[in-house]
This record gives C-alpha cells, sequence and structure tokens, in this order.
C-alpha cells in the first residue's frame, strides 16, 4: 500500500454547521441541485411530498412564544454506522474508507428499504425519468452521472470533486488537503455556516468545532455516529 493510499484511509470527512449562523437563505439547496444533476419536479409531485434535494432547510420553532425559529439544514449525514447500508439487498449503498457514505445507482434496484431505514430522511427516490429543459440539460454537470427512474439518490459530499482532487493530489505524489475539497453547498454558504474537513484530524477546523460544548449529532441516542454535527445556537440574552 503506498504512503498516499494509507494516508487516505486515514481520513473521515465530515461536517460542522453552526446553527448560529445559518440563515437559511438556500443557497446550499441551490448549489447542489446545480453541482449535482438534481432535478426539478413536477408541481403535482412537488405537492404530493415528492421533490427531489439532496439537501433540505428546515426550521425548529422557538420555545419561547412568538420567538424566531432556526433554519436547521439537513442532508445525508454520512453515519459511521448507517442503517441504511444493513438493509440494501445489493449493496447500492455502502461505507467509503474515508467515511462517506456512497450510492452506486446502475444497481441500485428501487426497493427503497434504505429510505424507510434512514432515520434522517434524507434519500429520495426518482418516481419518474427526470427531464430538463434543453437549456438546463446543457448546463448539467458532465462530472456527476444522470440518475434514471426507479433509483434512489442522496448527498454524496460532492464526492465527484473528492476524486478529482485525488486525480490532481496522485499527480504530485501528495495526499489530498482539505483546502483541495469543498462541497458545492460549503463553497458557495454567504454566512459561512457550513465547515468541512477531516474529523480525524485533532487539529482541523472541524474537529475543533466538533469539540465545542454547543455540538451535538441529530439523534445522537441511535448510536449511527454521524460525521455531520450541528452547533447549537446561542443564549441570546434580552
Amino acid at each position: 500500500m503506498s504512503e498516499t493510499t494509507s494516508q487516505l484511509r486515514e481520513r473521515r470527512w465530515g461536517m460542522v454547521i453552526d446553527l448560529d449562523r445559518c440563515t437559511g437563505c438556500g443557497a446550499c439547496v441551490a448549489a447542489c441541485k446545480a453541482e449535482n444533476n438534481v432535478p426539478e419536479v413536477s408541481r403535482r409531485d412537488a405537492f404530493s411530498g415528492r421533490v427531489m434535494n439532496w439537501i433540505r432547510v428546515a426550521h425548529s420553532e422557538s420555545q419561547e412564544r412568538h420567538g424566531p425559529s432556526a433554519a436547521y439544514p439537513i442532508l445525508c449525514l454520512h453515519c459511521d454506522d448507517p442503517p441504511c447500508t444493513k438493509v440494501c439487498p445489493v449493496h447500492a449503498t455502502y461505507v467509503g474508507v474515508d467515511g462517506i457514505v456512497g450510492q452506486t445507482y446502475p444497481r441500485c434496484i428501487g426497493c427503497r428499504y434504505c429510505m424507510g431505514a434512514c432515520p434522517y430522511t434524507v434519500k429520495v427516490f426518482n418516481w419518474h425519468e427526470p427531464q430538463w429543459e434543453s437549456e438546463l440539460r446543457a448546463h448539467t454537470n458532465p462530472d456527476v452521472s444522470l440518475r434514471p427512474k426507479g433509483v434512489v439518490e442522496k448527498c454524496t459530499f460532492c464526492s465527484h470533486r473528492l476524486q478529482t482532487a485525488r486525480d490532481d493530489a496522485a499527480c504530485e505524489s501528495r495526499d489530498v488537503e482539505e483546502s483541495d475539497y469543498q462541497p458545492a453547498c460549503v463553497e458557495v454558504c454567504p454566512a459561512r455556516a457550513m465547515t468541512f474537513g477531516d474529523l480525524r484530524d485533532p487539529n482541523s477546523d472541524v474537529s475543533s468545532m466538533a469539540r465545542s460544548p454547543r455540538s451535538h449529532r441529530m439523534l445522537e441516542e441511535l448510536g449511527t455516529e454521524p460525521s455531520v454535527i450541528y452547533l447549537k445556537e446561542r443564549e441570546r440574552r434580552v
């Protein structure tokens, strides 16, 4: 095993989302859809709850009466022990060596067991053959496959960007650095509410933020060990 491969296997890519910074603007949602060729759906499907988003912004209501609601970006949490991978009968979803939970679309048979097993409801299903207007199709990302009808899809931490970073690093005989690779949602966030990096590096920004007293994992009592960590809002004094 080469030194570069050995170092790569020690990484665990993760994200910290500071809810005190998030404004709920939706820039992450738009960037994700454009970067990963996530199709639009008809108005009828949207009203039926079949919106195709790899990341969504939920809102939690304040406990105080008439208090402001908090924006809560939700995406695949890339769990260290994901329930979705255990129920897939064809191994179409898996955990990579760097902690990213991936999807093999040509292998997916559309049984949706993984959707039912995911406690975070972050996977979506292609009920129809995705359609794009000619102008939009011309701008689809060639680095990301166009998924067909009948398969499940989800956030991949923009793993195609990681592959590009790996190739560039390999040409330079070095390991991938955090500065080489950022998901689209992190890149565009105007409030800098999202931080991405290596959770196994104790000196990385994400590791430092993950150790904050404000940090928490969604439904952490389930033992899934998510790689997406949230920082609670700070208390405001009137």
